[in-house]
């Protein structure tokens, strides 16, 4: 295989797709610092380079004990796995699994020497929350719990971390704004978990999708969007902002038809939603 074709491969691998999610929080959380006149332009970019490498860790890690439970198998109907399609080797997999946790834990020892205990103890936890995961016999997404822990950790945990790391306290603002980014990545994992029902039923997969039915997950994903309304509210949105609700509903009408492979796609613009809503905060800044 050429250089070129291993780098697209892996590209792939890591789900590209994906690392909005976790690229979002800390851009918003870098806007709302740079409202207070105080930006340090290498603890950014590493603090958005740790950020990646924790989700693509947990990308990778999903990756491998997906398949090693059984849940993961060729012509899935979600995005293709590496190992289940006999792209990468377990092995080579666990390989990149340190590669990417040891960069993240780098990024992590250069940001705690810039913000201290409390930076330290958000890394922390957010490894441990993408091994558990999906790695361990009771992984948060086996009983259904998830939800909660990607709320917080691409949500407020993200944001008033970065921002705590420029501007030395803590933000409220940046908390509410961070329940937005929070509250849409939810919304991602639950068109997942709708994608996944019947597979996830047979793996012993206790999704809260599983357990309440797939109506209760598209009347979910709406309600998301709606409490995104008043995180803008209390967070002092200008209203530009509020654009991310509209595009929420409709993506829920599209959810409502949608079957099959075509929830892949909702993914993508689920995804979407987090970095337009980034990118919308960003104006009001510059109009402000």
């Amino acid at each position: 295989m050429s250089m070129k074709s291993s780098i697209l491969k892996w590209i792939r691998i890591i789900r590209p797709g994906t690392l909005g999610a976790g690229a979002a929080p800390v851009l918003v959380g870098l806007i709302v610092a740079a409202e207070e006149l105080t930006f340090d332009w290498l603890i950014a970019a590493v603090t958005l380079l740790a950020a990646l490498s924790i989700q693509i860790a947990s990308n990778l890690i999903n990756d491998y004990y997906d398949f090693k439970k059984g849940l993961d198998k060729a012509g899935r109907l979600g995005p293709k796995r590496a190992i289940a399609e006999g792209e990468v080797t377990p092995q080579v997999m666990k390989r990149a699994i340190i590669i990417d946790v040891a960069i993240a834990v780098l990024c992590g020892i250069y940001l705690t020497l810039a913000g201290g205990l409390p930076i330290l103890m958000i890394g922390c936890i957010s490894l441990l929350c993408a091994w558990l995961y999906t790695a361990t016999p009771y992984s948060l997404s086996y009983l259904g719990i998830a939800d909660l822990f990607v709320l917080a950790f691409f949500g407020p945990i993200a944001t008033v971390g970065t921002t705590y790391l420029q501007i030395e306290q803590f933000s409220e603002k940046a908390f509410w704004f961070g329940m937005v980014n929070g509250l849409i990545s939810m919304g991602i994992l639950t068109i997942n978990n709708i994608r996944d029902i019947d597979s996830d039923k047979k793996a012993g997969k206790r999704s809260m999708v599983v357990r309440l039915g797939k109506k209760f997950g598209e009347w979910e994903y709406l309600s998301l969007f709606i409490l995104i309304i008043p995180c803008l509210y209390l967070a002092g949105s200008s209203g530009l902002c509020y654009a991310v609700v509209a595009m929420g509903v409709g993506l829920f009408i599209r959810l409502r038809r949608t079957k099959g492979k075509g929830y892949n796609q909702l993914l993508i613009r689920t995804g979407q939603a987090n970095l337009l809503f980034a990118f919308l905060l960003w104006i009001e800044y510059l109009i402000a």
